[in-house]
C-alpha cells in the first residue's frame, strides 16, 4: 500500500527543482539523496522518480530529480502527490500517534458500540487534523481531536467517536 508523502506545488527556477508541500514526519528519511518515490500525476498515470537532492526553502522543500532536468519537465509534475511504500514506514514509537493509512478504513462508532460510518480518509487542514467519514452515504469531516475521537483502536478496527449535538446530523 501507498502513503502521500508529499505533494508538488510547482516548479521552481530554470534547472528543474520543483516545491513539495511535504506530508510526511520523516522527510528526512523520504527525501534523502537516492530514495526513489512513486509520483502520482494529475491524469492517474505513475512514474519513479529518484531524489537527486533537496532542501528546505520557505516552508517547503525544494527536491531536485533526477530524471528533471529542465523546467519544462518539471512544470508537467505540478500538483502530483509523491508516494511511498507503508511497508517502508519506521514505527511511530507513540501510542497516540497514527499513520494516515492506518486509520483508513476504521469503523467509527459511539462509546455504546452504535456503528456510524467508517474512515475514509485524513484531510489535514490548516487548522488540524479531520476524520473524512462515511456517514450514511455522506461524507462528514470530524475533527482528530481528543475530545471527540477519544478512543483509537487500530489493532480493534474502530476508533470511538463522542460528537457534540449537531456534527453528524444531516444538513
Amino acid at each position: 500500500m501507498d502513503v502521500v508523502v508529499g505533494r508538488i506545488a510547482k516548479a521552481h527556477g530554470i534547472r528543474g527543482e520543483l516545491a513539495v508541500d511535504v506530508r510526511t514526519d520523516s522527510p528526512q528519511q523520504r527525501f534523502a539523496i537516492g530514495a526513489v518515490v512513486t509520483t502520482k500525476l494529475r491524469d492517474g498515470s505513475t512514474r519513479e522518480l529518484t531524489i537527486a537532492a533537496a532542501r528546505e526553502h520557505s516552508g517547503r522543500l525544494l527536491v531536485r530529480f533526477e530524471q528533471v532536468l529542465t523546467r519544462d519537465v518539471a512544470e508537467t509534475l505540478r500538483g502530483a502527490l509523491l508516494l511511498a511504500d507503508t511497508d517502508t514506514l519506521p514505527p511511530t514509537g507513540d501510542p497516540e500517534e497514527f499513520y494516515d493509512h492506518e486509520l483508513a478504513g476504521l469503523s467509527a462508532e459511539l462509546a455504546d458500540g452504535t456503528v456510524v460510518g467508517k474512515v475514509v480518509e485524513v484531510v489535514h487542514s490548516p487548522a488540524g487534523e479531520l476524520l473524512e467519514l462515511d456517514h450514511d452515504g455522506r461524507s462528514v469531516l470530524v475533527p482528530f481531536v481528543r475530545a471527540i475521537v477519544p478512543v483509537v483502536d487500530v489493532a480493534g478496527g474502530r476508533v470511538v467517536l463522542d460528537p457534540p449535538e449537531g456534527l453528524l446530523d444531516a444538513d
